[in-house]
């Protein structure tokens, strides 16, 4: 009953039957020793658990630096406990579980803009040369984070998602006016001149606006707002990064496009007549006067 078990002393007193069929204390025959025991015992498929959590201080801590400490350090204290399992949950948990959906997600968003791409571009590789940009904003982000001083966390990844569909933009425009051009009987390498001139502006005006409305965000000290700045880092320097990058890089991909095209045509019919044709050239061979 409740009443006899509230006390050291009724344990004491307890009668044990001894093997000669007498009734003696319990303090007669054992040494009681006060220790502290489990409030509760946690059991997850018959084995026994022990859960020990914490609470990280983002702003000074990087979790995904302190949960590779961790479980290194971890590893090495249950070496010599081989009968011990450990996992980690919570957050890192749902770190682990968020990595592996952004990584099925990355593949849908690529295959996702190089099929939007390709429709209205009607070209299999024409929306590669457009997509040979995103790298580079990714490159941008993570300097962005270095010049900041802020940690890559998963708002940071989600951050760099949303950068893959915003830095094609600019490539798009440069691609779309070197198309519509050619199709006027341009040469490419005129083109692709002009292009770089007459999309200068769209394309800067475009990545400008952009950083510069995430700007506000970026420079907010308020605490709600901590957590979302690391996506706006990436968003932000990945496109600015980004713009400078797609100015060189895409008109050069267009002509490496052109020439390794090139090594896949049929070659010209051998003829009596001569002439020549300039790169990317449109206008048909020159008859000799």
């Amino acid at each position: 009953p409740q009443a006899e078990r509230s006390s050291i002393d009724t344990l004491r007193d307890l009668l044990i039957v001894t093997p000669d069929g007498r009734n003696v204390p319990l303090a007669n025959v054992a040494e009681l020793i006060p220790d502290k025991g489990p409030s509760q015992i946690t059991r997850i498929d018959r084995y026994r658990v022990l859960n020990v959590t914490a609470d990280v201080n983002k702003q000074t801590t990087n979790m995904l630096v302190l949960q590779k400490d961790l479980n290194e350090y971890i590893d090495g204290l249950l070496a010599q406990y081989p009968e011990i399992t450990y996992t980690t949950e919570g957050e890192a948990r749902e770190q682990r579980e968020s990595f592996g959906s952004l990584g099925v997600g990355l593949v849908i968003v690529l295959f996702g803009i190089y099929c939007l791409l390709a429709l209205p571009l009607k070209s299999y590789t024409a929306p590669l040369v457009v997509m040979s940009i995103i790298p580079f904003g990714l490159i941008g982000a993570v300097i962005g984070h270095l010049i900041t001083g802020y940690d890559l966390s998963i708002l940071s990844l989600l951050g760099l998602m949303a950068l893959i569909g915003v830095v094609v933009n600019d490539s798009l425009v440069l691609v779309d006016y070197v198309n519509i051009k050619r199709r006027k009987g341009m040469r490419l390498m005129d083109a692709i001149s002009s292009a770089g001139v007459a999309r200068f502006r769209p394309v800067m005006l475009t990545s400008l606006t952009t950083f510069f409305g995430l700007t506000p965000l970026l420079l907010e000290k308020a605490t709600t707002a901590q957590f979302l700045i690391p996506m706006a880092i990436s968003l932000g320097f990945g496109i600015l990064f980004a713009t400078f990058i797609t100015l060189l890089l895409v008109p050069v991909n267009l002509l490496i496009a052109d020439d390794i095209g090139r090594l896949f045509r049929a070659p010209p019919e051998t003829g009596s007549s001569t002439g020549s044709i300039e790169k990317g050239g449109t206008e048909p061979l020159a008859n000799p006067s």
